[in-house]
C-alpha cells in the first residue's frame, strides 16, 4: 500500500538521483531543448513512478497450485486499541505540516496567476506581430504566455527591440507552462531541498534558449551589455519568465561556449538504465494474487456443508499425494472461527515500525493444515512491509493444531488461505 511518507520518500530519492545525473552528465551541453525536456520529464517521473506497481512472476494463487479452489479465511482488521500514542501524534502532526505547505503553495500559484492576469486586463496593450505587449509599470521586462510585459513601451527603441525578441522566444516555447508546471511539482515537494535546484536549472535552460534566439540576430557583445544594464529588477512571480532575474554571469558564458557536438547525445541515452533501476526499486514488486475472482470463497463454518465438487476435480484431488485445495469436509479451528478471531486478536501486535510510518494494508498468507492439524508452509502472497507481513506470519506459525480435513473419510493435508489487514484506528 502507497501511504503519503512512502510516495514522498520515494518521489524525493528520485529527484535526487535524476537531478545528480543532470549536473554531472547533461548541465554543461548546449543541447538546451534537451536539457529542458529532461528537466521536465524528471519531475513528471517524481511524480509518477511512487505510484506505479508491476508484479514480477506469476499473478494467481494458480500458480501455487494447478487447482483454482482454495479454502479463504475471512478477514481479520487488527486496529491498535491503546489509542494515539505519542509518535503517531507526531505522524498526524507531520502529515498536517505537508498538507498545510501543500495548501499554501498551490495558494500562492492560483493567487499569482489570477493577480498577473487581472494586472494584464487593467494594463495598457499593443499588439505585436502576433503576440501582445502589455505595458505597465508594475511589470518587469518578463513574458506570460504570449503576452510581453513591460514597464513603459517605445516602439522604435533598439534595447526594448532586443528585450522582445528574447521574450518573444519564452512564448514561442510555451515556457510558461513549463514553470507553472513546476510550480505544481514544487507544492507536492515543497519541502525537498533540490527542488529549488530544479526550479533554478528550468529557469536556466529557458533563459539559455531565448538568449540564443537574440545571438542570432543580434551581436553577442550588444545583448550581454543589454543583461548588464538590467540586472537589478525586482524579482516577481516564479510562473513568469523574468527577463533579467537569473545567474547573468552563466548566462553570458553560455552564450560564448561552443556549441556542443553531436556525439555528445549519447549523454541522454545514459538516462535509459537509470530510469529502468528507479521503476525495477520503487514500482515492480514480487507476484501476488491480485484478483481473486478465479477464488471460490469458502467460509469456515460447522453449519455450512461442503460444496459440491464436480467429479472430474475429485478425481484430481483422489490422485494427489500431498496438498489439497478442496476437501469434504474443510479443517476446523478449536472452538470454530470466533475462537479463530479471538487468537488472532489476542496475539497479534501492530508492528511499531508501521505505526510509525502510518503503514496500512492488507497481507495475504497462504498456509498447509497438515493431517496431524499442525500449521506448515506459510507463505506471503501479498504485503505490505514494515514488519507487518512479518508479524503476520508469526502469529499463523504459532496456531495451536486445528482439527484437520477430510476426504472420503481419511485425513489430508489441506491449503488456507487468510488476508489479515492492518488498519490505523
Amino acid at each position: 500500500m502507497i501511504t503519503i511518507f512512502n510516495y514522498l520518500l520515494e518521489g524525493s530519492i528520485i529527484l535526487l538521483l535524476l537531478y545528480a545525473f543532470y549536473v554531472i552528465f547533461l548541465s554543461k551541453l548546449t543541447f538546451f531543448g534537451w536539457n529542458r525536456v529532461y528537466l521536465l520529464g524528471s519531475l513528471g517521473l517524481a511524480l509518477v513512478i511512487p505510484l506505479l506497481s508491476f508484479e514480477l512472476g506469476p499473478g494467481s494463487i494458480s500458480a501455487l497450485n494447478p487447482e483454482v479452489f482454495t479454502y479463504y479465511l475471512p478477514e481479520f482488521a487488527l486496529t491498535p486499541e491503546d489509542g494515539i500514542s505519542a509518535k503517531s501524534i507526531l505522524v498526524y502532526g507531520a502529515i498536517l505540516i505537508y498538507y498545510s505547505g501543500l495548501l499554501w503553495t498551490i495558494s500562492r500559484l492560483v493567487l499569482g496567476i489570477f493577480k498577473t492576469f487581472s494586472l494584464i486586463k487593467s494594463s495598457e496593450k499593443f499588439s505585436h506581430k502576433d503576440l501582445t505587449i502589455v505595458v505597465n509599470p508594475k511589470f518587469p521586462p518578463s513574458s506570460f504566455f504570449n503576452f510581453i510585459l513591460l514597464p513603459a513601451y517605445q516602439e522604435g527603441n533598439k534595447a526594448q527591440e532586443l528585450i522582445i525578441l528574447h521574450e518573444s522566444e519564452h512564448a514561442s516555447k510555451f515556457h510558461t507552462l513549463d514553470l507553472i508546471f513546476m510550480q505544481l511539482t514544487k507544492s507536492v515537494f515543497w519541502f525537498h531541498p533540490l527542488i529549488k535546484l530544479f526550479e533554478s536549472s528550468i529557469h536556466e535552460v529557458h533563459e539559455f534558449q531565448a538568449d540564443t534566439k537574440v545571438t542570432t540576430f543580434h551581436p553577442k557583445k550588444e545583448y550581454a551589455q543589454l543583461l548588464l544594464n538590467l540586472t537589478a529588477t525586482k524579482k516577481e512571480q516564479q510562473f513568469v519568465n523574468n527577463f533579467n532575474q537569473f545567474q547573468l554571469k552563466k548566462r553570458i558564458i553560455m552564450m560564448n561556449t561552443a556549441k556542443s557536438g553531436l556525439i555528445h547525445k549519447w549523454r541522454f541515452l545514459l538516462a535509459l538504465p537509470v530510469l529502468g533501476l528507479m521503476i525495477f526499486v520503487f514500482s515492480c514488486e514480487k507476484g501476488a494474487d491480485n484478483s481473486f475472482s478465479e477464488v471460490m470463497e469458502i467460509p469456515m463454518s460447522k453449519e455450512e456443508t461442503a460444496p459440491s465438487i464436480p467429479d472430474e476435480i475429485n478425481s484430481k484431488i483422489l490422485d494427489a499425494d500431498e496438498v489439497f485445495d478442496v476437501v469434504e469436509e474443510s479443517p476446523e479451528f478449536p472452538g470454530g472461527m470466533e475462537a479463530w478471531n479471538n487468537f488472532l486478536k489476542d496475539n497479534l501486535k501492530y508492528p511499531s515500525q508501521a505505526r510509525r510510518m502510518g503503514i496500512e494494508g492488507t497481507v495475504y498468507l497462504v498456509f498447509e493444515i497438515k493431517t496431524d492439524g499442525s500449521v506448515h508452509n506459510i507463505e506471503l502472497l501479498r504485503g505490505i512491509g514494515a514488519g507487518c507481513d512479518e508479524e503476520a506470519k508469526r502469529v499463523i506459525g504459532e496456531s495451536p493444531k486445528w482439527t484437520p480435513g477430510k476426504q472420503r473419510g481419511r485425513l489430508v493435508n489441506v491449503r488456507m488461505r487468510i488476508p489479515i489487514r492492518f488498519q490505523l484506528g
